[in-house]
């Protein structure tokens, strides 16, 4: 049973919210000074819900917190009293540590807690009578003191004076949705990135980034304020902000200002960002949703051929139910968040997957391709065979069991020895099988064989079939892929999705998914294993997609 610190963080918030709003804080037991003033906050009740049948490792939760918060005076007298009732709802990460799994439940839980925190330091605040502004909960952060801040509340800029020196300072703000469909509802989680540079010739030491805006937004950041580390000439350092939407009851158009300041009020130019919070549930998990907007890159050295078969000519075949759909997704995924151009793309998808039309792909097509410094991504969704020895050969549409009808894998392999770009990627989803009906000794497919120079990311490990996940109707390893590739493999927060990051996102939740919902491990293969340091561990897949602010007049 996994521990929920609910009392631990409540605690914590409140000790930090007011300590930084107030001279002194006493805590209860301390008879060395005389308090003030009195706050007493009491739990009158606490809901948590977590549907564990929702996703497989993004399960919905939520968290309802009702208190009573009581200022007196140092003769007794009650000043003040508020009920507070604070809500969150999150959808938790699945996260395997050694052999069991624990939900990442650790933020959600404080975030819940430093929103129930400033509320109860405002009251606070109130009846004490302070005018004092209040300092951001944000207990693992170094205020910014001593420093003018924008309200929290304030919606609008106030005009820079004409004659006020400029900054050296330019920053690039970005907001990013928990999954990466820009649709931004009621309870999901979202980041603010600021990419801050030092455009000067000195080292910049005191700065700061601060959020103002729409108040039932503004309300929700733990901080909407932090300390830009110092900065060098020429060097660029990010801060995030985070904060979960607010649940509303109706749509709401909201706008959220990020300013960038240093000390003695030279500041850069401010930027906006406008977006409508929408209704809780106004979207599903829907994988195959592909927002509007594309990547921030634009990778025009990137090729991609997409193969997916769901039906074959010969009916002995096996079909594979979702393998078109999933190649056109992916193909869609790269070219929508990998910024790949549309004409870098082909798509096969079941009649059009014949032999000759594959080969005709491999071996006049791509050769058009850019090629210098050029990534080369193979997805194959359908059948495998693999013979006596070992070889794999991959089954297109007018493919039978016999070796002369099927696709070898070591010429697509001669195909990239010829062409030479700097990465190719072959991924493969589907069944695995061997080419005779009753073999007499067990095979193993040898990817091995085909060298270390094309990284090879293998649904299934040996033979085998993988599962296809019928709620969002794709193989499940593709599924994974897919959210991977969205976001959610990005596990360094820097924006991007590698290689190295897919790889290991996808061998994890594929092998985690399979058994909780089919009661049979599915193990992903990364051949050959890449290590950290290796280059092409570093191949950039994908961008986060994110909406851009604009910059004030």
């Amino acid at each position: 049973m996994q521990d929920i610190p609910l009392g631990h963080r409540l605690h914590e918030a409140l000790q930090e919210g007011m300590r930084r709003t107030f001279t002194t804080v006493i805590t209860e037991g301390d008879t060395t000074l005389t308090p003030d003033h009195i706050i007493q906050v009491d739990k009158i009740d606490s809901i948590f819900d977590l549907n564990k049948d929702a996703l497989y490792d993004r399960p919905p939760a939520s968290l309802q917190l009702t208190t009573v918060a009581r200022v007196y005076d140092r003769a007794g007298t009650l000043l003040r009293q508020s009920d507070i009732t604070v809500a969150r709802r999150e959808r938790l990460r699945l996260e395997q540590l050694g052999k069991n799994c624990d939900y990442h439940i650790d933020p959600f839980i404080r975030d819940t807690a430093i929103d129930l925190a400033t509320r109860v330091v405002l009251i606070a605040r109130v009846a004490a009578g302070s005018q004092e502004q209040l300092h951001s909960v944000e207990p693992h952060l170094a205020p910014v003191s001593n420093l003018p801040r924008p309200s929290a509340l304030e919606t609008t800029e106030q005009p820079r004076p004409s004659d006020s020196p400029a900054s050296a300072l330019r920053f690039k703000s970005l907001l990013l949705d928990e999954n990466s469909d820009l649709i931004f509802e009621g309870g999901e989680h979202v980041r603010i990135r600021v990419d801050i540079v030092n455009t000067g010739t000195s080292p910049i030491e005191d700065a700061w980034a601060s959020l103002s805006g729409t108040s039932t937004l503004i309300e929700q950041f733990p901080t909407t304020t932090l300390r830009v580390p110092p900065l060098e000439a020429g060097e660029t350092k990010s801060l995030e902000f985070v904060a979960t939407l607010p649940l509303l009851a109706e749509p709401q158009q909201a706008k959220i200002q990020v300013a960038v300041e240093e000390r003695g009020g030279v500041a850069a130019r401010p930027q906006t960002l406008s977006f409508t919070i929408a209704l809780t549930g106004s979207t599903n998990d829907d994988i195959d949703y592909v927002p509007a907007q594309t990547s921030g890159i634009r990778q025009p050295e990137t090729s991609i051929i997409s193969i997916g078969l769901s039906s074959y000519r010969d009916q002995q075949i096996r079909s594979r139910k979702y393998a078109s759909r999933d190649a056109a997704t992916v193909a869609k995924y790269f070219e929508t968040f990998g910024g790949v151009p549309a004409s870098n793309i082909h798509l096969l998808t079941d009649r059009k997957a014949t032999h000759s039309q594959i080969e005709k792909a491999f071996l006049e097509w791509l050769p058009t391709r850019p090629m210098k410094d050029g990534i080369v991504i193979v997805y194959f969704s359908g059948q495998a065979l693999v013979s006596p020895t070992g070889e794999i050969m991959l089954v297109p549409y007018d493919g039978a069991k016999a070796a002369t009808t099927l696709y070898r894998l070591k010429s697509l392999e001669s195909v990239f020895a010829k062409l030479n770009p700097r990465q190719a990627i072959f991924v493969f989803e589907g069944t695995i099988s061997s080419i005779q009906d009753n073999p007499k000794t067990s095979v193993t497919p040898q990817w091995e064989l085909y060298g270390d120079e094309t990284i090879r990311l293998i649904a299934v490990e040996g033979l085998g079939k993988g599962f296809d996940d019928e709620t969002h109707r794709h193989g499940l390893f593709t599924y994974y892929l897919l959210r991977g590739l969205r976001g959610e493999a990005d596990t360094n927060h820097d924006g991007t999705v590698t290689l190295g990051e897919i790889g290991g996102f996808v061998r994890q939740k594929v092998a985690w998914a399979s058994k909780s919902k089919f009661s049979s491990v599915q193990r992903p293969l990364i051949i050959p294993l890449l290590k950290p340091d290796d280059k092409a561990a570093d191949v950039v897949l994908t961008t986060l997609p994110s909406l851009a602010a604009t910059e004030a007049p």
